[in-house]
């Protein structure tokens, strides 16, 4: 068999594993951003983030998330198989909107009813 042939095997099989872990990555990433109780917004590829010099196994991208309290955040990850998810460099890019007082009152106003029926559920 022709070395160049080979070669190109082993560049598409390179490129299949890759496709294969980012899908697996993305699903891993997405779960830990919800259990914490926020909202992945976008996720992309950063092979040449923070923390990419000598890492062989982790995976890096750089997401955008909401919190709980809708604020936006921009940060990095690091995630592989093995190890699990890591965030770094988190940074708040856009804070939560001012509530008017109004808004506010009616907040309390509704989570003092919800508490009320909890208590009385009990």
């Amino acid at each position: 068999m022709e070395p160049g042939v080979i070669f190109i095997g082993f560049i598409i099989l390179a490129v299949v594993i890759r496709l294969i872990a980012g899908s697996f990555d993305g699903d891993r990433v997405e779960q830990y951003i919800r259990d914490m109780g926020c909202e992945l917004i976008d996720k992309s590829w950063d092979p040449f983030g923070p923390g990419w010099f000598g890492e062989e196994d982790s995976r890096i991208y750089e997401i955008v998330y909401r919190d709980r309290d809708g604020r936006v955040h921009r940060a990095h990850v690091k995630t592989s198989m093995m190890s699990g998810v890591y965030l770094t460099n988190d940074r708040i890019i856009e804070d939560k909107p001012k509530r008017s007082v109004e808004e506010e009152k009616a907040e309390l106003r509704r989570r003092l009813a919800e508490l009320e029926n909890e208590s009385r559920a009990q």
